[in-house]
């Protein structure tokens, strides 16, 4: 059994509660794929968007319907071994990749206010015109459970507004496209048992601004990670506090909100006050 045959294996065996049944959960429950879709899954490298891709191929083999796939990696920079890496990964582990290329860390890299947002938002775009023009109606990225609980917590502590990561969006510039998170359900840390179950090495993060940032343990300075040890911390008091906060955005009584937004438009609690 060769290295992708062991891996495809762990996924519908020793990681099937834990990693393919929420990711089945994730695609019925917000119904993120349909018949004949055609979805690019996007792969930067990372353990999350390469586990995908694995996942995307076992659905495509075991699922009820038919849909077709393109995987795509976008190179906004980055250096030759990173790259190397990715492709190296991708032969290994059996996904056939197409590549193509942006220059969005030299965009980015000297901006001081936001440049993770500005980048995101920019690969972001890129990502949507390379899927349309290879025929696709969707794109696929990786985020997982514990990105959505941190966005939440980081929206209200730094952003004074509460929103999640939402597992479907429909793209406003690019009419017929949309975004989806299959990985909705996943939690990290099966990600990663399953990466070292495999014995797998992946990029970790082959952002210029990161690393240039990043602390000699390797955790980095972000906003994210400081909200991941917040998180972290909390659980040693209520082991339930990220699943809390994951439902908390399901559970919203709006009868009991001050103020909202709808289709940007605002509204006030007094609009209905008697």
């Amino acid at each position: 059994m060769n290295t992708s045959q062991a891996v495809e294996h762990s996924i519908i065996t020793k990681y099937k509660k834990t990693l393919f049944h929420r990711f089945i959960g994730a695609v019925k429950d917000y119904r993120l794929i349909s018949r004949g879709d055609k979805i690019a899954v996007c792969i930067s490298g990372g353990k999350d968007s390469m586990l995908l891709a694995k996942l995307m191929q076992e659905l495509s083999r075991h699922g009820d319907y038919p849909f077709d796939m393109e995987f795509i990696v976008m190179d906004p920079g980055y250096a030759v071994q990173n790259r190397r890496k990715i492709t190296d990964n991708a032969a290994i582990l059996g996904i056939p990749v197409k590549i193509f290329e942006t220059d969005i860390f030299d965009s980015v890299v000297n901006i001081e206010k936001n440049p993770c947002y500005l980048c995101a938002r920019m690969r972001r775009g890129h990502l949507y015109k390379f899927a349309q023009s290879l025929g696709c109606n969707k794109i696929a990225l990786g985020h997982h459970f514990d990105d959505v609980v941190e966005t939440i917590l980081m929206g209200m502590l730094y952003g004074a507004q509460v929103q999640t990561m939402m597992p479907r969006i429909k793209s406003t510039n690019y009419p017929g496209m949309e975004l989806i998170r299959p990985m909705y359900y996943i939690r990290e840390k099966d990600i990663l048992s399953w990466k070292n179950y495999n014995r797998l090495e992946f990029l970790q993060c082959a952002c210029r601004f990161t690393e240039q940032n990043a602390l000699a343990d390797g955790t980095g300075t972000s906003k994210r990670q400081e909200v991941k040890q917040l998180i972290k911390e909390m659980k040693k008091v209520n082991p339930q506090v990220d699943i809390n906060i994951f439902r908390s955005v399901e559970r919203v009584n709006l009868s009991t909100i001050i103020g909202y937004y709808k289709e940007n438009e605002e509204h006030h609690f007094l609009e209905n006050f008697q």
